[in-house]
């Protein structure tokens, strides 16, 4: 990641919830292909997500809606995962795996964490504001994007449609 992103997504922070916009009810385009390690060496693919629900978020140590918004995700993921969802949380922090691992045991982060690579971001487009996250369907397309902090009503709101698709 280089410096001009990180500070775009630094001044972008303080913006997020003002400019947060919920996506419309449509797909939006395939999720961008990616395999990728997580912090802790696995590989993660996006062909391997196909067939689930999954909820992309990108998002950074020091951004604080991100960590806001971390419980959520994480008690959403254990409530869910055994019903075919998945969350990836798309790290833009500049620093090491062993740097973010024990960010990740201080909140419990129980969903694969990747220090997403400029080429992702590029793929994915979040736009120049953290957290920003999508919900990708069982087809792989994505079918939300939210700039700003995700809620749990949110998550539950799409997860029930998107499972009955």
């Amino acid at each position: 990641m280089n410096r001009l992103l990180s500070l775009l997504l630094a001044a972008a922070v303080a913006v997020a919830p003002a400019c947060a916009q919920g996506g419309r009810d449509s797909a939006y385009g395939p999720m961008p292909s990616f395999t990728l390690p997580d912090i802790e060496g696995a590989k993660v693919s996006s062909a391997a997500l196909k067939g689930k629900i999954v909820v992309v978020n990108f998002w950074a140590t020091w951004c604080p809606p991100c960590r806001a918004e971390i419980p959520d995700f994480v008690a959403f993921y254990e409530a869910h995962k055994s019903e075919g969802l998945e969350i990836i949380g798309f790290s833009v922090d500049e620093m090491s795996a062993r740097d973010i691992k024990p960010f990740v045991e201080k909140y419990k982060i129980s969903y694969p964490v990747i220090l997403v690579d400029r080429e992702t971001v590029r793929a994915f487009d979040p736009g120049n504001a953290i957290p920003t996250t999508f919900i990708v369907d069982k087809q792989g397309r994505i079918r939300y994007k939210q700039v700003g902090l995700m809620d749990r009503e949110t998550l539950d709101t799409w997860f029930g449609r998107l499972s009955k698709e």
